[in-house]
């Protein structure tokens, strides 16, 4: 029985190392310490030393009561994001590949009984040109999405697109990194995924409450619990280096699910000595026949912040992820408090980047935030962020132990600072808005003197200076 079970942070069984009972007496401990300021300031000063947090500590915080507290945590987390990333915010954009899927999932719209939505597989022609056009908006790196279908979508389909999509130059467009999100899969197939170069493999937990995860998922192989929450040990075992957390605000308590998504990196560091990459933040939306009301454990735009700063100052290495399903208003709040990658111009649908006016029915969930990608690029300048097209670690060999390195001792930021200012040069040059290059070059120019090292100071601005006349995609 559960009950009986030992918390063990280096099981690679789930139900070990998420322990349901460890986790309920993390919230007893978090919810009696809620007002124990001594205690709380404690666990401040030891987030200041930029080593994380245990879910322990981190959940305190969440708990936290007391209002001055509160605003330390905040200002601690924008200051840790501004220490490991800077003023950077990388930009992608989901991919939907597929929508037929197998899974009963009472959250998502895809789901085998959804007899009225229109299902669709988008062939590799049809992936041709959605990552043309793709390419035309300016992007350079995407996340690849479908439903679980051993029949309509099975490894090999997933393996011809991202081969598809890698071998496609158009212009001065390339997509430089395919990260994947799909279902759980075994060791052989992480292997497959790593042998034809993605970048991070994504997996939502959708909810680290087991009898809540089973409930919601009560069909197909996705209601397995511990075979899903087990995958990004599969992954890392075939070879995966990146792998990107994530749950679903508003399916369970949002305490619980914080205390899992901690205690989920922590195994991962306590395992493969690696962390997360990433973690995603999104929250249930409605969408073709979901009703996000439907559903108890909503959180407020208050808290949903609270738990973004929570996380940076408990993970600080960790890339931090909210995209369209959030409003304008939303991203530019919570873009302070930890979040350093963000989907720009995105279509939830399967198709819909080549012909727009064809992409409704298919909504995996609604865009809230519904600007172009020259729309955000140039908020995002005006609001005193880099947007940043990098994929240069990945290229590198700089992932997995190798970036953690690098991102721990915060030496990231020699590379990733001229990195941002030459990939936006591109950006700048061959999409983007007389408006919005003006803004830009203007904060190339400011941004500039801010690189830290003589050498590759001289070297960037050589580099800018080649793209303006023609070369592209130079890094450190």
């Amino acid at each position: 029985m559960l009950e009986n079970m030992t918390y063990n942070v280096k099981s690679s069984k789930a139900e070990e190392f998420i322990a349901h009972e460890e986790i309920l007496s993390t919230l007893e401990f978090a919810n009696k310490n809620k007002n124990n300021a001594e205690m709380i300031k404690g666990i401040i000063e030891k987030a200041k030393k930029l080593k994380g947090l245990d879910h322990r500590e981190a959940s305190v915080l969440l708990a936290c009561e007391i209002p001055e507290l509160n605003q330390e945590v905040f200002a601690l987390a924008e200051q840790i994001k501004k220490d490991f990333y800077g003023n950077r915010i990388v930009l992608f954009a989901p991919l939907y590949l597929s929508n037929y899927c197998v899974n009963g999932c009472t959250y998502c719209p895809y789901h085998a009984k959804n007899k009225h939505i229109p299902r669709l597989k988008m062939t590799q022609e049809q992936i041709r040109k959605e990552v043309i056009a793709l390419q035309d908006m300016g992007h350079k790196r995407l996340a690849i999405e479908l439903g679980e279908d051993p029949v309509n979508n099975p490894i090999e389909y997933v393996l011809e697109s991202i081969k598809t999509i890698y071998d496609i130059k158009h212009k001065n467009g390339a997509i430089r990194r395919v990260n994947v999100n799909i279902a759980a899969t075994t060791v052989e197939n992480y292997r497959k995924l790593h042998e034809a170069g993605i970048g991070t493999y994504i997996l939502f937990q959708e909810t680290y409450n087991k009898e809540n995860y089973e409930s919601l998922h009560p069909t197909g192989p996705k209601h397995n619990y511990a075979y899903h929450t087990e995958a990004m040990d599969r992954a890392m075992e075939g070879g995966i280096d990146d792998v990107g957390l994530g749950v679903l605000f508003g399916l369970s308590t949002y305490q619980y699910e914080f205390a899992g998504l901690l205690m989920h990196a922590e195994h991962l560091e306590a395992k493969f000595g690696v962390g997360p990459h990433t973690i995603s933040f999104p929250r249930i939306k409605h969408a073709d026949d979901i009703d996000p009301n439907a559903f108890d454990n909503a959180i407020s735009d208050e808290i949903f912040a609270k738990i973004i700063a929570c996380t940076r100052v408990c993970v600080p290495y960790t890339g931090m992820i909210i995209s369209t399903r959030e409003s304008k208003e939303c991203r530019e709040k919570v873009i302070h408090y930890g979040i350093s990658q963000i989907s720009g111009g995105s279509k939830t649908s399967v198709g819909g980047y080549a012909e727009p006016e064809a992409d409704n029915e298919s909504e995996q969930f609604d865009v809230s935030d519904k600007r172009t990608l020259d729309e955000v690029v140039r908020w995002l300048m005006e609001i005193g962020y880099i947007p940043s097209f990098c994929t240069a670690c990945y290229r590198a060999g700089r992932t997995g132990d190798r970036f953690m390195d690098f991102c721990k001792s915060r030496q990231i930021l020699n590379y990733c600072h001229p990195n941002a200012l030459m990939t936006l040069k591109e950006f700048l040059q061959d999409y983007a808005s007389p408006e919005t290059k003006k803004v830009g070059e203007e904060l190339i120019k400011r941004e500039i003197s801010r690189v830290t090292s003589p050498k590759i100071r001289e070297v960037c601005e050589q580099n800018l200076q080649k793209i303006e006349e023609g070369s592209r995609d130079f890094r450190f």
